[in-house]
């Protein structure tokens, strides 16, 4: 499986769920501390990124995304608003999505995927 995604969420179960919705897809790496995604992001040079923005700032959105201006970064949070996505959009995330809907997540993952793979050729 050539293409993975580094997954930061520290609720166990959403991980998980997470997890298991998007491995049949893609390389899935799980972290619990920006630390430990900063060093997913060196070692396996994931495709995207899907972090939730309940745990973590949007600021720390803005840096991944300035660190890494093609990477994806899929925001998930328990119930995202539309006030919540524009933020997240400003600060560079490619989506916002319920932290538990896993279709969701996956259909936005590989969009994002996509649009970046056809910005980059």
């Amino acid at each position: 499986m050539g293409q993975s995604v580094v997954v930061l969420e520290t609720d166990p179960k959403l991980a998980q769920s997470l997890a298991g919705g998007l491995c049949s897809h893609f390389s899935v790496h799980l972290t619990r501390s920006r630390e430990e995604l900063r060093e997913r992001l060196a070692k396996h040079n994931p495709q995207a990124v899907v972090l939730n923005i309940e745990d973590w700032r949007l600021v720390d959105v803005q840096t991944l995304h300035q660190d890494f201006p093609s990477l994806p970064i899929v925001c998930t949070h328990r119930v995202p608003d539309e006030e919540m996505w524009m933020a997240a959009m400003d600060a560079g995330a490619s989506d916002v999505c319920p932290a538990d809907d896993v279709a969701n997540v996956l259909t936005s993952v590989r969009r994002s995927m996509g649009s970046t793979q056809g910005a980059a050729a």
